[in-house]
């Protein structure tokens, strides 16, 4: 059975972790001396105190943590983080509404980006920074983010590692998970400090240097401006984000083999990285002669526009430079084909996944050849290696659920009233973790706060799913997994 105490213990920790990072925020609230320093200072409190029961509860606990415990704490995070992180926006009556509350936290925390706030930069600094920062520590993941902190603060995190890292097949830099985790995490802050750095001297204010960098390192696309990276006009500005978008979007074990190692021919002739490189260059260029025909924009709008979408879509961060709402259609089309496959594994970004989609191209190639050579052996290899078979059910039942899931949440809102493209568009994104959804009732530069409350907790948990991977959550509600053996 599920060992209860020491998911308590765990949760417990993380929640003080949580309130430590409330602390940070009601740091940045001081330095404004705005109305947001209480809000922050009561919500550290309660989370605190939430925190140490939980933790005392489970003091006793064996110090051991088993892959089913495993698979519960990092649901239950993901969804008390969002619960005890709305807080802030509840005390200080920013929004009021829980249903709102709570979607703008998950969407923080999974990255997703979606915002059901019609004036961002009506509120105070502290808040605007909290959502940022949220944003960061879910990138790669909050437990993740734990593992390598607090090493030693459980027995089993590989079962925990397992749980949380996105995509099929995982590559260590390290044979020990906590030093594994801290090697992704520190290249993880270089990045954001470095990509922080280009942003001040590009023209940004440090504020919006520090928020701008956290949102694009973790490829959530919050954003302390209602026109998000358009609100600046400078298209240094918009060409810094794309690169920094794009090596979000790059598996971070390959950067660090190939930037900090050396080894770049090793990275550029990885089988996904090159499916990501090649996908960007296609649907750059389509959609930028499309854009040049059809709305006549220059060559060089055009070139920025359709890679800033492109990247922006493929990598799930949902920054904008361009209304995608006011493209011809068929540009909705390829900006969808880029939500649904995302960009890289063991990257921050969402989706399904380009390896995924690699390998599912493999399969489909083998059973043509099948049909032709019945009793030929034909092993799916990515970077010269063999997948093992046993993987490939797995995929294709992930694949399977993945789709169903979107086409169950889009039904449901083209029940309650919502337009089919906008439903579907809401439910890819969701799924995916984008944001900016593609439709004319929600567009890419609008907020989801028109959406019935049914629907927000809809999006919440698919949010939810989708950056755990679906099989994490939904194996909670399975019998096998409540029964003892």
């Amino acid at each position: 059975m599920v060992n209860l105490r020491i998911v308590c213990k765990i949760i417990g920790q993380l929640l003080l972790l949580l309130a430590f990072m409330m602390l940070v925020c009601m740091g940045m609230a001081c330095c404004y001396e705005e109305d947001d320093i209480l809000p922050f200072l009561y919500s550290t409190l309660i989370t605190a105190v939430c925190g140490l029961l939980l933790r005392q509860w489970g003091s006793n606990a064996e110090n051991n943590l088993y892959r089913r415990d495993a698979y519960l704490v990092v649901t239950l995070t993901w969804v008390i983080y969002s619960l005890f992180g709305m807080l802030p926006f509840i005390i200080g009556g920013y929004i009021t509404n829980v249903a709102d509350a709570y979607f703008e936290m998950m969407s923080g925390f999974t990255t997703t980006g979606a915002t059901i706030l019609d004036d961002v930069e009506c509120l105070p600094h502290g808040i605007l920074f909290w959502r940022s920062l949220s944003q960061w520590i879910g990138g790669l993941g909050i437990v993740f983010f734990t593992v390598a902190l607090l090493p030693a603060m459980v027995g089993g995190s590989t079962k925990v590692f397992s749980a949380e890292i996105t995509g099929p097949m995982y590559t260590r830099m390290h044979p020990r998970i906590s030093t594994n985790a801290k090697w992704i995490w520190s290249i993880y802050t270089t990045l954001t400090a470095i990509c922080l750095f280009c942003y001040w001297a590009a023209g940004m204010d440090w504020y919006d240097s520090l928020n701008y960098s956290m949102t694009t390192l973790a490829t959530g696309g919050f954003a302390p401006h209602n026109e998000s990276t358009a609100f600046f006009r400078r298209p240094l500005i918009e060409y810094l984000t794309i690169i920094f978008m794009f090596l979000s979007g790059t598996n971070f074990t390959l950067l660090y083999i190939g930037v900090f190692k050396m080894k770049l021919r090793r990275m550029l002739e990885n089988t996904e990285f090159k499916l990501y490189i090649s996908l960007v260059a296609l649907f750059t260029v389509t959609i930028m002669l499309i854009l040049i025909i059809r709305m006549d924009y220059g060559i060089e709008q055009a070139l920025r526009s359709g890679l800033f979408q492109t990247v922006s879509f493929m990598t799930t961060t949902g920054l904008f430079n361009d209304d995608a709402a006011q493209w011809p259609h068929i540009t909705w089309v390829l900006l969808g084909i880029c939500m649904f496959v995302g960009a890289c594994a063991g990257s921050t970004s969402g989706g399904f996944k380009l390896i995924r989609s690699s390998m599912i191209l493999k399969i489909i190639q083998n059973e043509f050849r099948h049909n032709l050579h019945p009793n030929a052996v034909l092993p799916i290899k990515v970077n010269g290696q063999t997948v093992p078979q046993n993987t490939l059910p797995t995929l294709i039942a992930f694949f399977g659920i993945y789709v169903i899931m979107i086409i169950i949440a889009a039904s449901l809102m083209i029940i309650i009233g919502i337009d089919n493209t906008n439903a579907i568009t809401i439910a890819l994104s969701c799924m995916s973790n984008v944001g900016p959804t593609l439709g004319t009732q929600i567009g890419p530069e609008m907020s989801w706060s028109s959406l019935p409350d049914a629907i927000k907790w809809t999006c919440s948990i698919m949010m939810l799913m989708g950056r755990l991977e679906i099989m994490t959550v939904l194996v909670l509600f399975t019998k096998s997994y409540w029964r003892e053996n």
